[in-house]
């Protein structure tokens, strides 16, 4: 496994925390991360058992600002769905 941190955050919005009524935590990780990494790493953090990870790459939008056209960063969600009666209470006080 990679050295750095594959976990840049948790995504606290209302879709994902609808998401966790139903063992589903929602992460940013990085951009060259495989379902298999994510896997083990929340497995090896939080100490809970794994039985699916969906994941999916959110293109950066374009921003114009006067004559400087820029664009934000790709960011890559995954999308984390634990075993019945598993539960990351860190990220559950967060709702």
């Amino acid at each position: 496994m990679r050295d750095k941190s594959l976990f840049r955050s948790s995504v606290v919005t209302e879709k994902a925390a609808i998401g966790i009524r139903s063992c589903k935590y929602t992460f940013y990780v990085d951009v060259d991360i495989n379902k298999i990494e994510v896997a083990n790493a929340v497995r090896k953090k939080y100490n809970v058992l794994v039985s699916d990870v969906n994941i999916m790459v959110v293109k950066g939008k374009q921003k114009v600002r006067g004559k400087i056209v820029g664009k934000r960063p790709d960011r890559k969600k995954a999308i984390v769905t634990l075993a019945k009666g598993q539960e990351i209470a860190e990220i559950k006080e967060l709702f």
